[in-house]
């Protein structure tokens, strides 16, 4: 290994003397969740003093400062997890900070910089990005002389972070295989890599990049740290756009192979940890776990390590989870698929072409008086889409995937009332469960004179279904008598309202 490895090494033994004088160790804990081919364990920094480990760096940096340094006080910019470590580290050395945020920065995350820091914290909102706000921090650590205390590209720092590695190697019963690492600018990855390198010269170490956020890989791809045009937020807690240059160096040596995970694999991940260990990380924090996860069979028999990086989540961000989290780990894809406008044709698809499928959106409105097109979101694993994909060719029923398109994320769900007499709307709370759908339409709709000129549903992982369903008729006699036949709750349903659309 090079010197900076080695120097690495050192600054991980000697910050270990400053970083237990704040807290003690993080637990090592079991993941159980679904049944997997290894044994995967949890490092718990999301239980660490700030939620994070991001606070391991920040002290060791600020401890290290000089008399002269700290009269003068220090600078640094964050999103929110480096900050709140930085705030922690100045209130507990009586050091003056400035904590750059981006504008866009949820006032939660303020309040806990506020909170930790109390009167040694002030923060200033500049940008509207991570980087804007990096921008206007380093530019005044330059015209004060303050020290900039960077979040990850700073050998003392990424020593700090190592620190975590330590406890990990006191607290195993049995050496580790394989230790899956979240990179954002790559501290915390390249600095425990460092010490389990050390401690496990076997160890197989897997660097986890988010999709839409790799610049880890693109710093490879060009030799040198490079910036990303465009960084995906999801996974904000590793949204960089630049790799670190030292942490850069250290990855390159000690990470031995790198893997992208999706949006939806981290919200499956947080899925599992929430059912398994009833544990809610911060999305970043479910980046090794989505790893472990999707690799699988290739770590079979092996222990394998990930980091709970951090619990820091905005409440509002778990309505997305739930909605992405690829019910039970299957691929969600959307179909548009087009079938004759008339009564029935489109329950006769749910029980044919798509019989047992797990459907997680409906999207349809009537715009053509002779054909209909359905929008179809499925979560189920890619051999089975296959097969509906045979089924619909073989039936020959036109199709397309419409996966990611705008106006399907979107929702725009357009709907020609000019083709559509008699109709009644209905508010449907169905359960959800196998069928409940398909026999409430089979049962209620289709039997009585109906044909749907609306439908618009989306799976949010409650155990109660919402639909917004409109039916046509074919004068307002029937209409009535399909109202009249209608029981307000039923096998299958909790509960039927009709509502009135424009």
């Amino acid at each position: 290994m090079s010197a900076l490895v080695d120097s690495l090494f050192q600054e991980i033994l000697l910050a270990c003397q400053r970083v237990y004088a704040v807290a003690d160790a993080t637990p090592l804990e079991m993941f159980r969740g679904p049944s997997l081919p290894f044994r995967l364990f949890l490092k718990r920094e999301d239980l660490g003093p700030v939620k994070s480990y991001k606070w391991r760096g920040a002290y060791n940096r600020m401890a290290l400062l000089s008399a002269a340094e700290r009269g003068c006080g220090v600078v640094t910019a964050s999103a929110g997890n480096h900050a709140q470590g930085v705030a922690l580290a100045a209130s507990l050395l009586g050091v003056r900070a400035r904590v750059f945020m981006p504008r866009s920065t949820p006032e939660v995350k303020r309040s806990a910089v506020a909170f930790l820091g109390g009167d040694f914290v002030e923060i200033v909102l500049q940008g509207d990005s991570f980087e804007e706000a990096s921008h206007a921090a380093v530019a005044e650590a330059r015209e004060t002389r303050r020290v900039f205390v960077h979040p990850y590209d700073d050998l003392q720092v990424m020593g700090g972070q190592g620190t975590l590695a330590v406890e990990i190697a006191k607290a195993a019963k049995a050496p580790f295989h394989a230790a899956v690492l979240q990179i954002g600018g790559g501290g915390m990855a390249g600095a425990v890599a460092c010490w389990l390198k050390r401690q496990y010269p076997g160890i197989l170490i897997i660097g986890v990049e988010g999709e839409g956020q790799a610049s880890m890989a693109a710093a490879r791809a060009a030799g040198a740290p490079v910036a990303l045009p465009h960084v995906d937020i999801f996974c904000d807690g590793t949204a960089v756009p630049r790799a670190g240059l030292v942490p850069f160096e250290a990855c390159e040596q000690l990470v031995d192979e790198y893997v992208t995970v999706t949006n939806g694999e981290v919200c499956w991940a947080m899925q599992n940890l929430w059912e398994g260990n009833r544990i809610i990380t911060e999305t970043s924090g479910a980046m090794g776990v989505a790893a472990a996860l999707k690799i699988g069979e290739r770590l079979r028999g092996w222990n394998v390590l990930a980091v709970l990086s951090g619990a820091n989540i905005d409440f509002g961000t778990l309505g997305y989870v739930t909605r992405n989290s690829n019910i039970g780990g299957a691929t969600r894809r959307h179909l548009r698929v087009r079938i004759a406008e008339r009564p029935g044709e489109f329950l006769r698809l749910l029980g044919g072409v798509f019989q047992g499928c797990n459907i997680v959106d409906l999207q349809y409105g009537r715009t053509d008086a002779a054909v209909a097109w359905y929008t179809v979101g499925v979560a189920i694993p890619d051999d089975a889409l296959r097969a509906i994909c045979r089924r619909l060719d073989a039936a020959g029923i036109a199709w397309e995937d419409v996966s990611g398109r705008a106006d399907v994320a979107y929702r725009m769900i357009r709907y020609e009332r000019a083709l559509v007499r008699s109709p009644v709307f209905l508010n449907l709370d169905f359960y959800e469960r196998p069928g409940a759908l398909h026999d409430f339409l089979s049962e209620h709709v289709v039997t009585q004179e109906g044909d749907i000129c609306y439908f618009d549903y989306t799976h949010t992982a409650e155990r109660v279904g919402h639909a917004l369903l409109g039916i046509e008729f074919g004068d307002g006699a029937a209409r009535a008598r399909f109202l009249a036949a209608l029981p307000s709750r039923g096998s299958g349903f909790r509960s039927c309202r009709v509502v009135t659309v424009a």
